[in-house]
């Protein structure tokens, strides 16, 4: 009798055991893409084509949703900001090719890069919410951050 309780009852802990363990460790959905370095000239012109944007190897911070009214900007209308008043969620280093992955649970996000000692993001949506990505459940989603802080357009 003792061997038949057992067996259903190991059964169901090492069901759950793993349940847990794919909720944690086996996400299967977050963000994941490309960090260019866009400088210089940007500025169509017939004669001369575009530079190619350039790898960059940084940091990406992943805060929740953020409006321009949780940031304190570093100058007016500039998108450098010296402090971001919401939760920092994750950050994740590009490697040398400017590629990213990392695991978020599905929601929304605010990404951001430094320079120097500031957080850069430039795309905001209707609702001044500043980078956001939206995570779907069981989807990577593919962003590109383009750090055009040196363009000239």
């Amino acid at each position: 009798m003792r061997n038949k309780l057992g067996l259903p009852a190991l059964a169901f802990l090492m069901l759950t055991v793993l349940s847990s363990y794919t909720c944690i460790f086996g996400r299967k959905e977050g963000i994941r893409g490309l960090i260019h370095l866009v400088k210089g000239n940007q500025m169509p012109s017939p004669s001369r084509p575009l530079p190619a944007p350039e790898p960059l190897q940084t940091t990406l911070y992943i805060y929740e949703l953020t409006n321009i009214s949780q940031v304190t900007r570093s100058e007016a209308y500039a998108p450098f900001y010296t402090a971001i008043n919401t939760r920092l969620i994750k950050q994740v280093n590009s490697n040398k090719k400017g590629e990213f992955k990392v695991k978020l649970p599905p929601g929304q996000y605010s990404i951001f890069i430094k320079k120097d000692d500031r957080f850069y993001a430039n795309l905001f949506d209707e609702k001044n919410n500043i980078a956001p990505v939206t995570v779907a459940k069981g989807k990577y989603t593919e962003v590109e951050v383009r750090a055009d802080y040196d363009a000239v357009y």
